[in-house]
């Protein structure tokens, strides 16, 4: 992690963390093209409408290219919805992930949201680990079948 700057959207980011989402998942889970898909339509959706005052999206820089990500997205009534969280394989183990997740709930709390949910699925152990750290609890558990796999999907909810 050392070098690494936390920016916003740059050119290219949108194709960065949507390759970095697809060759993780697609790697460790099996996760097919309809998963890179919608990562990239719903991150370029995301980018488009943001709201600097309600939304964040953070990318991890550093000289070797995006480090990983992490987004807040206002736009659901229930809550702010925390999205894209991801490290690059090679910057894991190193905080990375944990900057990332903390820096995006000090923006939610100083947003005025009281609360921020996240979907993810049952295996992710790393990264459960840092949403229950920082006080998320899983909500919600559910089997479905989605992105060319049977997954356990997760809710996960932390009121502010």
């Amino acid at each position: 992690m050392q070098g690494a700057e936390l920016v916003g959207y740059y050119p290219g980011v949108i194709g960065e963390v949507t390759r970095l989402h697809a060759t993780y998942y697609a790697r460790h889970w099996g996760l097919d093209l309809s998963f890179e898909a919608q990562v990239g339509r719903e991150l370029a959706e995301f980018l488009e409408r943001a709201d600097p005052a309600r939304d964040l999206f953070l990318a991890a820089r550093g000289e070797d290219g995006l480090g990983g990500c992490v987004a807040l997205d206002s736009t659901f009534e229930e809550g702010a919805r925390l999205r894209w969280l991801i490290v690059e394989p090679a910057w894991h183990g190193q905080g990375l992930g944990r900057k990332l997740l903390s820096r995006c709930l000090d923006f939610a709390r100083q947003a005025g949201h009281r609360r921020v949910f996240l979907w993810t699925f049952s295996g992710l152990d790393a990264a459960r680990r840092l949403y229950e750290a920082a006080g998320f609890t899983l909500a919600q558990e559910h089997q479905v079948d989605q992105w060319g796999n049977q997954i356990t999907e997760q809710k996960f909810e932390l009121n502010l």
